[in-house]
C-alpha cells in the first residue's frame, strides 16, 4: 500500500487526464471530476457491493447515448476518484498512477455510454495489442 497526500493525489488525477486520448477528455462536457477518500454507503449500496467488494471509482450522471433534447438544465454529471481503495491497491506511486489513469478511464467510458462488458473487451483488445 502506498499513500500520498491530496496535493500529490490531485496532480496524479491530473497528470492522467493529460495522458488520455485528448479526443475524449474534450468531448468530456457538463461532467465534474471529483475524488474522496472512500465510497458512502450510499454510492456502495447503489452500486450492491458486498463488504469484501471495493470500489476505485464512480461514474453519477446521464451517459451520453441516454441524453435526448430535453437533457439542458441539469446538474453536472459527476466522476468520484476514491483515494483509500486507489492507494489499498497500490504497492508503488507509479502503480497508484496507473490505476488512477485506468479508473478515470473506465469512469469517462461510462460517461460515453460503455457499459462493463464493452469495456473489459476493449481493455483486453488494448492489452493484446500492446503484447505484439
Amino acid at each position: 500500500m502506498i499513500t500520498v497526500d491530496e496535493i500529490q493525489f490531485d496532480a496524479m488525477i491530473s497528470r492522467a487526464m493529460d495522458e488520455l486520448p485528448q479526443q475524449y477528455i474534450a468531448g468530456l462536457k457538463n461532467v465534474v471530476i471529483v475524488y474522496e477518500d472512500k465510497p458512502t454507503a450510499e454510492q456502495r449500496r447503489r452500486q450492491n457491493l458486498q463488504a469484501w467488494q471495493t470500489l476505485f471509482g464512480l461514474y453519477e450522471g446521464i451517459p451520453l447515448t441516454q441524453r435526448g433534447n430535453g437533457y439542458n438544465l441539469v446538474l453536472p454529471d459527476k466522476i468520484t476518484l476514491f483515494k483509500g481503495p486507489l492507494e489499498q491497491a497500490s504497492g508503488s506511486v507509479a502503480e497508484l498512477q496507473e490505476h488512477i489513469k485506468r479508473t478515470l478511464w473506465h469512469e469517462i467510458a461510462h460517461y460515453y455510454g460503455l457499459g462493463h462488458d464493452r469495456i473489459h473487451e476493449l481493455e483486453n483488445k488494448s492489452k493484446k495489442d500492446l503484447n505484439r
